[in-house]
């Protein structure tokens, strides 16, 4: 009989969210009213929220970063009268707390603005759109960002419903992670409602020159004129996915889901905002062989904006929840091969990862007390939380977990979780019923501890199996590189063939596979990335001003990071990172910049 170890007892502050000022204790938002204006010269929404509270206490506190408040008023009787109020001193990772006495009243309004820098904005001018005609916005408000553009109690414990009046130059379209009430191009007025509650990081707009394609009867994309046809070509299995995870875990419960492509400087793969997943272009490669990124996003509508980690210590029960169904659904509409191909090569560098993280990094319930909650963005809430939920399947079936997942979504829909209250559910509810359990499964050894319990779900592919076996047969000369058939492969053969090459392996070694395959014009921005970083390592000279080009016109912080961290090993590879750096950094979000500029040590190269 297998047994169960329990996670030992929670310290009192363990719900308590550490990344916020916010009292919702005392009193606790549940609306959000926006009416704003996008200023495209000034690059600042400016206008009012109006929030809709409730609770005992009279002051409500908010979360605020290098916010402009001109006013606040409360509700009084059927008009509004100025209220008291202060904003802190400045926090570098938590900003401001706006502090406002608001009495007893049920209805808060600020009168406030942006900052041209806010962290969770992005303003870019026209030439660095796909159309290079109109100037384009959007918001990244994970983890901590929203509060840079809306003063809200920002914190995922709090669930908001919202409306939005959005005021954009005539002619752009604005989008956001809600249903559009109403839109009229010519005069730039667009209305919002999102009427399910959901945690502040959800809340996302999106303004600029967007065509519209539907993909199925609840499913479509926006983007670019330009762009938009492939997309939607790219994602047009999107409805049948949905359609799985329903079978699975229930019904999708936020009416439509589109996708918005966006300009090449978003700094991630992708972001599940509700209603309105926003994702990078580098995810269009033609084939098909990356839109396991659309089946993440797409899970996110079950794990993370259904049922939401409480604080972002919890952040693995948003992500590793959601690789476990986006591989569910890869394995149901594309094969359980491509599956335990996408599964393999997550794993194997969740391991590369952990060998250069600290400890307390490697834990799935993170301690990120007077740290950036952005510093948990790391693999192993997303893989290592998967493999956690993968072993539990193979000890009890799935005949056994997938109801229990269902059930666990239904339990805590539109709520927000911590991971003792999830470990107390998943104890009383399928670990205490199934004494016939194979193997042990340790909550402690998963949740708490460092590294990979030894007893795990190790996904192995047998197609990624026999692409190493070429590759070692390449590199001993056993073959050329002519003689290798790729006709076949798709991003992840050729991710694992890549990988398995020795890191010195040697400039006259990469000519040889370049002149064969071209991969220094790949146009697949996975296999290029791996290549470029290859190409960095053994100085391979002809594709020095490809890694200048990348690096100028793709800001996705997953490819950025491995090139510029090669650059800077060596002294005149660090001169170069600079140079590139220096043209690239202004077309950068926010985010990437943070993560780069200590890459580079920016602040060394700016000093005389």
């Amino acid at each position: 009989m297998a047994s169960c170890t329990s996670i030992p007892p929670v310290a009192e502050d363990a719900s308590r969210d550490l990344h916020s000022y916010a009292n919702p204790s005392q009193v606790r938002v549940s609306h959000v009213e926006m009416d704003l204006t996008a200023d495209f010269e000034r690059r600042n929404l400016s206008g009012t929220c109006t929030l809709t509270v409730a609770g005992d206490g009279t002051e409500l506190v908010l979360d605020t970063r290098d916010l402009e408040i001109g006013g606040v008023d409360v509700a009084d009787g059927d008009g509004y009268a100025p209220a008291e109020f202060s904003l802190g001193d400045s926090d570098p990772i938590l900003g401001s707390p706006l502090r406002i006495r608001r009495g007893t009243a049920d209805t808060v309004r600020i009168d406030y603005s942006t900052s041209p820098s806010a962290s969770g904005l992005q303003w870019l001018e026209p030439r660095q759109t796909a159309g290079r005609k109109h100037p384009f916005l959007y918001t990244q408000s994970q983890a901590i960002h929203a509060r840079s553009w809306i003063p809200v109690q920002d914190t995922p414990a709090v669930r908001v419903t919202y409306g939005a009046h959005i005021r954009v130059p005539p002619g752009l379209r604005a989008v956001m992670s809600a249903e559009t009430a109403s839109a009229d191009a010519p005069s730039g007025n667009y209305r919002f409602r999102m009427p399910m509650a959901i945690p502040s990081y959800l809340i996302a707009l999106a303004v600029g020159d967007l065509a519209f394609e539907p993909t199925g009867e609840r499913t479509g994309v926006y983007a670019e004129p330009s762009v938009v046809r492939a997309a939607a070509k790219e994602f047009e299995d999107t409805e049948a996915m949905m359609r799985r995870v329903e079978e699975l875990y229930g019904p999708y419960r936020w009416g439509r889901y589109d996708i918005l492509v966006l300009p090449p400087a978003f700094p991630f793969g992708g972001m599940e905002n509700p209603r309105l997943t926003f994702v990078s272009p580098t995810v269009i490669a033609g084939d098909k062989s990356l839109v396991s990124l659309i089946a993440h996003e797409l899970a996110h509508s079950w794990s993370g904006n259904l049922a939401t980690n409480a604080t972002w210590r919890d952040f693995w029960l948003n992500e590793g929840f959601t690789v476990y169904i986006e591989e569910r659904i890869q394995e149901a509409v594309y094969g359980p091969e491509r599956a335990a191909m996408e599964s393999s090569l997550e794993v194997a560098a969740l391991k590369d990862e952990m060998d250069e993280l600290a400890a307390r990094d490697q834990i799935l319930h993170v301690d990120l007390a007077d740290r950036d909650p952005d510093d948990g963005f790391t693999g192993v809430p997303y893989i290592k939380g998967a493999m956690f939920l993968r072993t539990i399947e193979d000890n009890v079936g799935r005949d056994v977990f997938d109801p229990f997942l269902r059930s666990y979504f239904e339990e805590f829909a539109f709520r927000s979780v911590t991971t003792a209250q999830f470990a107390e559910y998943l104890e009383r509810n399928l670990l205490a019923n199934r004494p016939d359990v194979a193997g042990e499964v340790s909550l402690t050894e998963w949740l708490e501890r460092p590294g990979l319990p030894t007893v795990r779900h190790e996904p192995v592919s047998d197609a990624l199996e026999a692409v190493a076996k070429v590759a070692g047969q390449w590199v001993a000369g056993a073959i050329l590189a002519r003689e290798i058939d790729t006709s076949n492969w798709t991003t992840q053969h050729w991710l694992r063939f890549l990988r398995e090459l020795p890191v010195d392996l040697g400039a006259d070694r990469l000519v040889e596979l370049d002149d064969v395959f071209g991969l220094t014009s790949a146009g697949n921005a996975e296999i290029l990335c791996e290549w470029l970083v290859l190409s960095t390592v053994n100085e391979y000279a002809a594709a020095n001003g490809t890694v200048e080009e990348f690096l100028t016109t793709v800001g996705r912080r997953k490819f950025l990071r491995p090139l510029y961290e090669q650059l800077v090993k060596t002294e005149d590879g660090t001169v170069r990172a600079r140079a590139i750096y220096r043209k690239a950094r202004p077309g950068y979000h926010p985010m990437a910049v943070q993560s780069i500029d200590r890459i580079v040590d920016w602040d060394v190269a700016l000093s005389p």
